[in-house]
């Protein structure tokens, strides 16, 4: 037997369970991974809660919990590609991440993903990589930022915008980042310049950038490409990740999704070098998941919350 987390019916995080469940092994093209890390997202507690939100993801009640993981392969079945036992690894499970073991295609089929950890990245930095590293970078690509633009970037201070912020500066942008004032010592730290969210978020930003916005990535709602466009800043120069496939003002839609190993690449190759610090708000041990989603539904933490295993 091994543990997972499971739910039964949709609900608040009260629903999550720690259960025995069978151990599940490698077939044909798969490998078993046994996990040391889950990281945590707002995609994740999301699935659970909505079977609305759930369907568009493929999930249905009963189901596992968490998308993003860390850990090592344990089994290989026959045919697997390019993964043997041993390797160190990270990538995404649909409703499979929080458990000691998840099975997952090699190579992995999307929404699924698999990659090698490289040497000196650590599980926790790892599995907070899939998700929130790809979606900074295609939110950035969208709008094809480059240096000397001036950036707003919508919900700085959240996973997505933590990695948003470093790499917008290291293309050479300047960057101002939307959060609460809390957060604002943080963000300073990463390079942003803060700015208040709200109403009046586009006289806010003006006072601050008087010779202008070039380009805007929200990554919580709409409310940063409203000010964005109230600012001048043409649509094709903006991105938002959480306003659906049809975003308003003719903004670009965008997601992890659409970026890929290469920018996995790029993004571990400046950690290593120290040029991006991955911030780790808070880890839990999987008994504690209840804890865990409760503190990342609350969204006020500075950076990841991670599972361990």
């Amino acid at each position: 037997m091994s543990r997972a987390v499971i739910y039964q019916t949709f609900g608040d995080p009260e629903v999550l369970e720690l259960r025995d469940v069978p151990e599940p092994h490698a077939g044909p093209g798969e490998v078993r991974v046994r996990v040391s890390v889950a990281g945590l997202n707002p995609m994740d507690w999301i699935v659970s809660s909505s079977p609305e939100a759930a369907a568009m993801f493929g999930v249905t009640a009963p189901a596992g919990f968490g998308y993003e993981f860390a850990g090592v392969v344990d089994e290989a079945g026959p045919g697997a590609d390019g993964f043997a036992v041993g390797d160190r690894v990270y990538g995404g499970a649909m409703a499979k991440a929080a458990a000691d073991f998840l099975v997952v295609g090699a190579p992995a089929q999307a929404p699924d993903a698999l990659y090698r950890t490289p040497d000196g990245i650590s599980d926790e930095v790892a599995a907070t990589l899939p998700v929130t590293g790809l979606t900074a970078a295609a939110a950035l690509q969208a709008i094809g930022l480059r240096a000397g633009d001036t950036v707003l970037i919508g919900g700085a201070a959240g996973g997505v915008g933590v990695f948003a912020v470093q790499l917008a500066k290291l293309a050479g942008a300047r960057v101002i980042g939307t959060a609460s004032e809390g957060t604002f010592d943080f963000l300073r730290q990463l390079g942003a310049e803060p700015v208040t969210y709200g109403p009046g978020l586009a006289d806010r930003v003006r006072a601050l950038a008087p010779d202008g916005v070039t380009a805007a990535t929200d990554l919580f709602g709409t409310e940063t490409v409203g000010a964005a466009l109230a600012l001048g800043v043409p649509p094709e120069r903006i991105s938002t990740i959480a306003a659906g496939p049809n975003p308003p003002g003719g903004v670009r839609a965008t997601g992890g999704s659409d970026a890929g190993p290469a920018d996995l690449d790029r993004i571990t190759g400046a950690i290593l070098a120290g040029r991006i610090t991955v911030p780790i708000a808070a880890t839990f041990p999987v008994e504690q998941i209840r804890d865990a989603v409760a503190l990342q539904a609350a969204r006020h933490t500075h950076g990841r919350i991670l599972l361990t295993l």
